[in-house]
């Protein structure tokens, strides 16, 4: 047993040592990826706090509080129409127990007057615009303004449409695709390779894997956007409807293994951003950064607004920070 000791015990060294360099300089294994954009300011669902959910209204009051990403949901209507909503059941959205698979576009219900925010229950949001949106009517009104869209059903059509959609107004470089499931990832990436796009939770558990073993530095990553929950806001404003995933214990046991600046800082050095959601309040904003964060999506564009140009202020009034050479580029790249 001793002798072996001998060699398993340099190896390991070694191997920790060559792996925690690669995890500080990951360009010398890998190329870093290039997006053309960097996002601070996410809206979630174009901003569901301050209008109603999904709405160009909403969008509309995003990008003037300076959004970086609008992000937003998809479905297929009976007649074929790409759709902006979250679910796929229309009752709690309008009150009309239906499916928008099951209904013409042109038949579409409004939204409710009122809708409940999400991740911040209690809270309500209302708006004039209460008309489902078109995807196609998106891309028109904002050409140049990021957009992540997440497919919520293995729809093979959806997705063909979607990807024709991204091709006409030659967008491929500013959309990401999103989805939860690792099928439906596949057939994404497979209709349109060009697009960036985003870790599933099944990957995002490789992921976490990888990082705990130290092979992460050694690996290839395809992915370019990480969205992950921040585990705090959960039994706070995001109440699971998993009863075991709000256990406090295994609330902060998540807390501890996936806010690892360590991990957010390597991600990023090798052009992976990575976004928190869903954060509703300025503090969960303040501790999304400082774990490392490269954007938080929120409910209130507006007041993730006045959040970042404060943050930002006392930044550059406190001087620069030493900083990886990653982040000194997205820093420029930003202002």
């Amino acid at each position: 047993m001793l002798p072996s000791l001998y060699y398993l015990v340099p190896v390991l060294g070694g191997y920790a040592a060559t792996s925690y360099y690669l995890l500080k300089n990951p360009h010398i294994l890998h190329r870093r990826k290039r997006l053309p954009f960097y996002c601070r300011h996410i809206s979630h669902r174009g901003g569901a706090g301050e209008r109603i959910e999904n709405t160009i209204a909403a969008f509309d009051n995003a990008v003037a509080n300076h959004t970086d990403l609008l992000e937003m949901d998809l479905h297929l209507t009976k007649d074929g129409h790409v759709v902006v909503s979250h679910d796929g059941s229309l009752l709690r959205q309008t009150g009309h127990d239906v499916n928008i698979c099951d209904v013409n576009y042109e038949d579409l219900p409004q939204y409710k007057e009122t809708l409940e925010v999400t991740f911040l229950p209690g809270h309500m949001s209302s708006g004039n615009d209460r008309q489902i949106p078109q995807l196609e009517e998106v891309f028109q009104r904002y050409p140049e303004m990021p957009i992540n869209i997440e497919i919520k059903t293995d729809c093979d059509e959806l997705i063909k449409k979607v990807s024709d959609l991204v091709n006409k107004y030659q967008r491929t470089e500013r959309t990401i695709w999103a989805s939860t499931s690792n099928p439906v990832m596949k057939k994404c990436r497979k209709e349109n390779p060009d697009m960036p796009f985003m870790f599933t939770p099944r990957r995002g558990i490789i992921l976490l894997l990888l990082y705990y073993t130290g092979l992460l530095p050694f690996v290839p990553i395809p992915e370019s956007v990480v969205e992950i929950y921040m585990p705090s806001i959960i039994n706070r404003t995001y109440f699971p409807h998993n009863q075991l995933m709000r256990n406090r214990f295994l609330v902060r046991l998540q807390d501890k293994i996936m806010m690892r600046k360590g991990l957010f800082r390597h991600l990023q050095a090798r052009g992976i951003q990575v976004y928190l959601w869903v954060l509703n309040q300025e503090s969960d904003f303040q501790r999304a950064f400082k774990c490392g964060a490269t954007g938080v999506m929120t409910d209130y564009p507006s007041q993730l607004h006045r959040f970042l140009q404060q943050y930002e202020g006392e930044q550059r009034a406190r001087g620069p920070e030493p900083q990886e050479p990653a982040e000194e580029e997205e820093q420029q790249h930003r202002y």
